[in-house]
This record gives structure tokens, sequence and C-alpha cells, in this order.
């Protein structure tokens, strides 16, 4: 009887009828069978998974996502997909979802509400099983609301609404971290150089530089400096911070670009760095720190590892666990170079 089913399948692909027959099993125990259901005996099951290995049967995965409601599709929705911060997440997600062998659909609204809607409809017309929305910055965003039938998480820029998942970078504790590497190198002195106060994340990191300062009995000195990002911002604000403070021994920047223009000014204005002043920098972007002189002791939001927990999150839903909703802070780490230790 097996010769003959394997004979009958030659030259044509198996199918789950000719498992079925050659197991002596209906269909629909044949696939809960292969699908690793647990209402199937062992003894019949590995009846199935013999016959299916005879006639070299290999599972159609649509026909597999239907069975179990699930397409192994996931939806990545950004907003800007040029973004050097966006890069990483989503190099991260994919990582996590290529060892669950899940395919990924990957939609760039460009910052445009009505594209991204467009987007939200294609992506649920594919039937993904979740959807990843990566922020262009950690200033909260819109909620998609509740509607949508599949598990939603929000990265980098979390969700304005408590009750969705939402994972962000520490940066208040990025700033504790920054000022609390300071002080271990002598330093007491601490002013700080920033961004654009219009950005969440500028704000925190002035939050926790404050906080760890506060615990260490000291304050800082003159207060926050905001602006641009940029190299021109961070020569400008230094210059002025250190002629009105010389005594100025350590210095927060609020990104590797302005840590660049305050390294320059420090230079200019004969001082050394770290010897008579230190600075800590965030972000962490190699070809800046790396290429600087000297090279930049930098805050890490580990994007990477906020993809790949994004993408955990999205898997944890779609199997059916409880996931808290709310914004996980996800640490950053810091990276120690010459700006702050000096090299032996």
């Amino acid at each position: 009887m097996a010769d003959n089913e394997t004979t009958a399948t030659s030259g044509r692909t198996a199918t789950l009828s000719d498992v079925a027959r050659m197991a002596g099993v209906s269909i629909a125990t044949a696939s809960k069978a292969i699908n690793g259901r647990d209402d199937v005996a062992p003894a019949t099951r590995q009846r199935v998974l013999d016959a299916a290995k005879k006639i070299s049967f290999t599972p159609n995965e649509l026909a597999r996502s239907l069975i179990n409601g699930r397409t192994g599709t996931v939806g990545l929705l950004t907003s800007d997909l040029e973004g050097r911060f966006v890069i990483p997440i989503l190099m991260g997600a994919e990582d996590a979802f290529g060892a669950g062998q899940v395919n990924v659909f990957l939609c760039d609204a460009r910052g445009d509400s009505i594209r991204e809607q467009h987007h939200l409809s294609a992506l649920l017309t594919r039937r993904v099983d979740g959807i990843i929305v990566v922020g262009r910055s950690t200033d909260p965003r819109p909620s998609l609301g509740h509607e949508i039938p599949v598990p939603v998480v929000y990265a980098y820029a979390p969700s304005v609404d408590p009750t969705d998942v939402s994972l962000t970078p520490d940066n208040r504790e990025g700033g504790r971290m920054a000022v609390e590497h300071l002080i271990a190198c002598g330093r007491s002195r601490i002013a700080m150089i920033t961004g654009d106060p219009e950005y969440a994340a500028a704000r925190d990191r002035v939050v926790g530089v404050r906080e760890a300062l506060a615990q260490a009995g000291l304050s800082l000195v003159g207060t926050p400096m905001f602006s641009e990002w940029s190299e021109h911002w961070g020569r400008d604000a230094s210059a002025l911070l250190l002629r009105q403070y010389p005594d100025i021994d350590g210095i927060v920047c609020g990104s590797d670009q302005i840590a660049r223009g305050v390294l320059d000014t420090v230079r200019d204005l004969g001082r050394s760095v770290p010897a008579d002043v230190a600075a800590v920098s965030f972000d962490n972007w190699e070809i800046l720190a790396t290429n600087s002189r000297p090279e930049l002791t930098s805050i890490d939001a580990n994007l990477q590892q906020l993809g790949r927990t994004a993408a955990t999150r999205i898997f944890e839903a779609i199997e059916g666990t409880e996931v808290t909703p709310g914004v996980e802070y996800v640490p950053g780490r810091l990276v120690i170079r010459g700006s702050t230790i000096a090299r032996r």
C-alpha cells in the first residue's frame, strides 16, 4: 500500500490528501499533526510525519497560516526611513524577525499622516500578524487607536495613549549616566550644552543631569544651553560658557555634533581635553565619535536592542502572552573614549 502511494505521487507534488491516505487518517487529522496541534495522539502524529517524509510532502505556508490563523508577516511602519536613528531600530527588529522566520513589510510614511493611514490599510489588507510603528524622534506621537485587529507596538516615539505598548530610549537615565561618569573622573564644575528644547530627548536629558548632580550634592554651572543640534552651536555655546565660567571642568553635550564643536573651542582656547575639560555626548554616532580629536565618550541609545525588544513584544502579543501596556524605557550604555579619559 505504501509503495503504491509513493508511486502515485511520482511526477507531481505530494499533497496533504496523499499524506492522509498513506497514514490512514482524515485530512483534518493530518493537518493537525503536521502543524503540531496538541489534540493528536503521539503515535498518530508520528505516523503522519513518517508518511509526509516518505512522499516528500512540504507543508504549504499559506495553508499552514489558514490553519493557525496567521500569515507569518509583520508590518514595520516608519516615519523617517532615511533617519540615522530609525535605521538601527529597523535592523534590530529585522534581526529578531529573521531568527523567527517572519516576513517583514516595510512602509515609510515620510512624516505624512495621510500616507501613514494608506500604508496602515495596505498592511491590514495583507493580513499582517502585527505592526511596529517606528517614530522619527522620542517625542510622543498619536495612537493608531484600538480598532486595529492586530497587536501594535510603538518604538522610539511612544504613543500618547498609556494603554498602548511603547518602547523608547531612557534619556533621563542617559543624562544621569553622563554626569555620574564625569564625577567619577573627578569633575565637579559641570555645564550642559544641548539641542532644540522642543525635543523630548533634550528636555529629558537635562532632567537626568540635574538629578545626578543633586544626588552628588552638586549643581549645574549656569543654565542648560538649548539651541541647534550642530557643531556650530557647540563652538559658540562653549565659548560663551568658558568665558563666563572659566573653571568649568566637565561638559555634557546633547549630541555628538555639539560635542565636536565644544572640542574645537576648548582647543582654540588653549585648553586640553580631557585634562582641563572633559566632555560626554549622546548618540554614539561612530563616524563622528571616533574621528574626533580626541575621540568622544558618548551615550549609546542601544537602538538595535530597542528594535529587537519591540519585535519580542510583537511575538509575545501574537502568541497571546499578556504584554504590559505603557512606556518601557530601554537603557543606554556608556561608551568611554578619550574625551573623558586620556590614553596612556
